[in-house]
C-alpha cells in the first residue's frame, strides 16, 4: 500500500530533534519504525513530518551508572538481547528482548519505540513497570523530566512522550540477587499479538516477600499495575499459600477487558488469570522464567 505524503527529516542532535518537533505541526518521531511504517501504509496515521532519531548517539548507548542501566531510547531489541551489561544486571530484559518476534524486527525495533507506542499488546511496558524503570523525557525549553512508569504510561497509545516531547533514556535499576522475575504471555499465534501478559517480580528476604510488583499487559491502559495483588504478597512466606492469596486478590479486582475477534472479554480475563497464576508459580516456586505460556 502507498503511504500518504509526508516530509522526512533526520535529526543530528536531541536539541535538533526537539526543534523539529516543535516547529512542524503534526510531526512525529521515527525510531525503528516497526509499527509506524505499517500504520502509514495502512493509512491509519497521516503525520506531516517524520523526525528520524534512530542514529542519534545520545539515544543509542547503554551504560551502568550508580547501579542503574541507562539505556538509550533508540537501542534495538537485538542490542538489548546481546549486550553484556543487560545480561548481567537486568537478565529478564535481555531474555524477553531475545524472544521478540523475529530477527528482522529485533534488528530494527527499539525500546523507546515499544514504550512510546504503548500499544496494550506491547511486550516491554509491563516488564519495565515491574523492574521499577524510569523514563527520561525532554521537551524544548524545559529541563529533562525523569518519570516513573505510572507517570510515563498514561493510557492506551498515550505516554508522557506524546506530542512535542522526546523520550531519550530508559533507566532500569540492577536486579538484585534477592529478586525473582517471571514473564508469561499467551499469543494469538507465533510472532503475533498477545491475548494476555502477566509479569511478577518479588524480592525475597529471609524467606519472606519483602517487595512485590505485578503488572498486566494486553489489557486497556497497559501496563496495568495490580495493587491489591501486590499487597496480598507482602510479608508472606514464599510458597503456594502466597500464590493462592494473590489469585484471590486478582479475582476480586475489577479490570476492563475488551472482546474482539480473538476472544471475548470473559475469555481474555480467564487467560490473563492463567498467565498470572503461572508467573506467580514461577516466582513462588523459586524459578525465574520468561517462557511463553499456553492457555
Amino acid at each position: 500500500m502507498i503511504p500518504p505524503p509526508f516530509r522526512y527529516l533526520r535529526a543530528t542532535t536531541v536539541d535538533d530533534a526537539l526543534t523539529m518537533l516543535a516547529s512542524h505541526e503534526g510531526a512525529v518521531v521515527l525510531g525503528g519504525g516497526q509499527t509506524l511504517v505499517n500504520a502509514l501504509k495502512l493509512d491509519l496515521v497521516s503525520p506531516s513530518v517524520l523526525v528520524d532519531v534512530h542514529r542519534l548517539p545520545e539515544l543509542t548507548g547503554i551504560e551502568l551508572r550508580d547501579g542503574r542501566l541507562r539505556i538509550g531510547a533508540a537501542v534495538t531489541y537485538a542490542t538489548l538481547a546481546a549486550h553484556p551489561l543487560v545480561a548481567q544486571h537486568v537478565p529478564s530484559l535481555a531474555t524477553v528482548a531475545a524472544g521478540l518476534v523475529d530477527r528482522q524486527v529485533r534488528n530494527r525495533g527499539t525500546i523507546g519505540g515499544n514504550c512510546c507506542l504503548n500499544d496494550p499488546t506491547s511486550n516491554l511496558p509491563p516488564l519495565l513497570a515491574c523492574l521499577d524503570a524510569s523514563f527520561v523525557v525532554h521537551q524544548l525549553g524545559d529541563s529533562p523530566r525523569t518519570l516513573s512508569a505510572r507517570e510515563f504510561f498514561l493510557g492506551t497509545f498515550v505516554t508522557a512522550a506524546s506530542g512535542q516531547a522526546l523520550l531519550t533514556e530508559v533507566v532500569v535499576p540492577s536486579t538484585p540477587a534477592t529478586a525473582r522475575v517471571a514473564y508469561r504471555h499467551q499469543q494469538v499465534g507465533a510472532d503475533s499479538w498477545a491475548v494476555a501478559r502477566a509479569v511478577v517480580r518479588i524480592d525475597v528476604e529471609d524467606g519472606l516477600i519483602a517487595a512485590a510488583r505485578v503488572a498486566l499487559g494486553a489489557v486497556p491502559d497497559s501496563p496495568l499495575g495490580l495493587d491489591a495483588v501486590e499487597r496480598s504478597l507482602l510479608g508472606r512466606p514464599v510458597g503456594a499459600g502466597a500464590e493462592l492469596d494473590a489469585l484471590e486478590a486478582f479475582d476480586g479486582t475489577t479490570i476492563a477487558m475488551v472482546g474482539d475477534t480473538h476472544g471475548s472479554a470473559a475469555y481474555r480475563r480467564a487467560v490473563t488469570r492463567v498467565q498470572l497464576r503461572r508467573a506467580l508459580s514461577d516466582v513462588c516456586g523459586q524459578r525465574t522464567t520468561t517462557q511463553e505460556g499456553a492457555s
